[in-house]
C-alpha cells in the first residue's frame, strides 16, 4: 500500500463573492484559511483519489474538467478521483445559488490550486499503513426537523413553540477515521467522516472553513499534517439542538470533532494491505410536478428562509429549467479501501438515506461522502415532502421529486455490491 497527502491553501481574495445565503454577499475578512486537500491510494496496481475543499459544492462541469486535466497530466483514472466538499456556508460563490452569482475569477484559480495539490500529494506517495476506527457522538449534530401538532415541520423550529410535537427523524452519530501512518510510525494524513452541517459565519461578509476546518487546525496542532474532513448525509442534520434552542460555536463544534477523531485513534488497528476499487453511474432524477401553490410558496408547511423575494426572483429560470431538463443527471460513486466503502453522492442527502445504505450494505463498511462530485440541491425522504420545511420548499435549493432519494440510495447499493462481488 502507498498514500500521498498534501493541503494548498484556497482562501480568496478579499473582495471574492461569498455564498451559503441565497444572498448577494462580498467577502470583506478572513477568520482562518480555506484549504484543498488530497489523499491518493495505491495497492496493486489500482489507485483513487479523494480531494476535500473548503467550500459549499463544487459544480460537475469542475469536476469533470479537474478529473480530465489530471488523466491527461498524469495518466491517473477520472474514474478514480472523487472530489468532496464540506458544505462549508461561509466560504466563496462556486455556483449561482439564488442572488449569489459564482465567481468565475476564484473558480479560475480553484482550478490551479487543484491541480497544485493533486501533484503534491502525488510526489507524496510512499509506503503506508492504514487503520480505521469510529466513535459515537449524538450532541455534534442534530435533526433540525421539528413536526408540530398540525403535522407539518418547521425546520430550526424549537421546542419552545407550544405546538412543537416531536423531531421527525433520527441523525448519524458516527465519527470515522481513515488514517495512514510511514515506515516511522509517523501520521502521513487521514479522513475523517463526520455528518453535520456547517453553516456558521454564512451570513456575513467573513470567510471562513468553518467548524470542520477548525477540526482540521487542531489535528494539525496535535501532528496530523494533513486531515480531510468528509461530510455526509447531512441534509437535515445541523449543530442547532432544537431540544435546547442553542447549538455549539463554530469553536465547539470544531474541538468536539477533533476530540472524537482522537478516541477513534485511539482504537485504531493498523495494516499494511489494503485493497483499492471503485466504480461509478449516472443516475436520471425526475423534477418535481410543479403546482401554483409550490410556485408562490403557498403550500402550507412551506418554508422560505433569508427573503422569500430571492425565491420569486429565481423561479422563472427555476420552472423553465424543469420544463427543458425533465431530468436531473446525478453522478453516484463508491470507492473501496480495504472493507470501506466511501459513497459519493452529489446533494445535501437527507441522514435518513445515508443510515439506509451504511445498513443495507453490510458486510461493507460504509462511510457517506456528501456535497460530492456536483451538486443537485437537497434530497429528502418521502416523508419530509409530506410534512413541508424548508428542505422541500421549491426553490433555487430544491427541486428534485420524492423519488429522488431513494434512487440515489439504490444505485449507490447497487455499486457497493458489484464491487464486493469482484474477485
Amino acid at each position: 500500500m502507498k498514500a500521498g497527502f498534501a493541503e494548498v491553501d484556497i482562501t480568496p481574495a478579499l473582495g471574492t463573492r461569498k455564498i451559503g445565503w441565497l444572498k448577494e454577499l462580498v467577502g470583506t475578512s478572513v477568520r482562518d484559511p480555506l484549504f484543498a486537500r488530497c489523499a491518493i491510494f495505491e495497492e496493486e496496481g489500482e489507485s483513487a483519489a479523494l480531494f476535500q475543499l473548503d467550500l459549499l459544492c463544487i459544480r460537475w462541469s469542475q469536476v469533470a474538467e479537474l478529473r480530465r486535466r489530471i488523466e491527461k497530466r498524469y495518466g491517473f483514472p477520472g474514474d478514480r478521483i472523487m472530489i468532496c466538499a464540506t458544505h462549508n456556508h461561509a466560504g466563496p460563490a462556486v455556483a449561482t445559488v439564488g442572488d449569489s452569482r459564482r465567481d468565475e475569477a476564484y473558480l479560475a484559480v480553484l482550478m490551479e490550486r487543484c491541480l497544485n495539490v493533486f501533484e503534491l500529494a502525488w510526489a507524496n506517495r510512499q509506503s503506508a499503513r492504514l487503520g480505521f476506527g469510529h466513535v459515537t457522538d449524538f450532541k455534534l449534530g442534530h435533526n433540525r426537523r421539528v413536526v408540530m401538532r398540525d403535522g407539518t415541520v418547521r425546520t430550526h423550529g424549537t421546542f419552545s413553540d407550544p405546538n412543537a410535537l416531536c423531531l421527525e427523524g433520527p441523525v448519524d452519530p458516527e465519527v470515522a477515521v481513515l488514517a495512514a501512518r510511514d515506515a516511522s510510525d509517523r501520521w502521513l494524513g487521514m479522513l475523517v467522516f463526520f455528518t453535520c452541517h456547517p453553516t456558521h459565519l454564512g451570513d456575513g461578509e467573513v470567510f471562513s472553513a468553518g467548524f470542520p476546518g477548525e477540526c482540521a487546525r487542531l489535528l494539525k496542532a496535535m501532528g496530523v499534517p494533513v486531515p480531510l474532513l468528509i461530510n455526509g448525509a447531512a441534509g437535515n442534520v445541523h449543530t442547532q439542538d432544537p431540544v435546547r434552542g442553542q447549538g455549539l460555536s463554530l469553536e465547539e463544534a470544531g474541538k468536539r470533532l477533533a476530540d472524537d477523531v482522537l478516541a477513534a485513534v485511539g482504537g485504531l488497528s493498523l495494516w499494511e494491505r489494503w485493497r483499492v476499487d471503485g466504480a461509478s453511474t449516472v443516475v436520471a432524477l425526475p423534477y418535481r410536478a410543479v403546482t401554483p401553490d409550490e410556485r408562490d410558496g403557498t403550500l402550507s408547511g412551506a418554508q422560505r428562509f433569508v427573503d422569500p423575494a430571492i425565491y420569486d426572483r429565481a423561479m422563472p429560470r427555476l420552472i423553465a429549467r424543469i420544463r427543458e431538463r425533465k431530468e436531473q443527471p446525478a453522478e453516484i460513486q463508491v470507492l473501496r479501501i480495504g472493507e470501506l466503502a466511501i459513497v459519493g453522492i452529489p446533494a445535501e442527502y437527507f441522514v435518513e438515506f445515508g443510515l439506509r445504505i451504511k445498513q443495507e450494505a453490510f458486510p461493507a463498511w460504509v462511510e457517506m461522502a456528501g456535497f460530492t462530485n456536483g451538486m443537485v440541491g437537497y434530497v429528502p425522504t418521502k416523508e419530509a415532502f409530506r410534512r413541508r420545511g424548508y428542505e422541500t420548499t421549491l426553490g433555487p435549493p430544491s427541486r428534485l421529486a420524492p423519488e429522488a432519494g431513494d434512487q440515489m440510495a439504490d444505485a449507490a447499493i447497487r455499486l457497493i455490491r458489484l464491487l464486493w462481488e469482484k474477485k
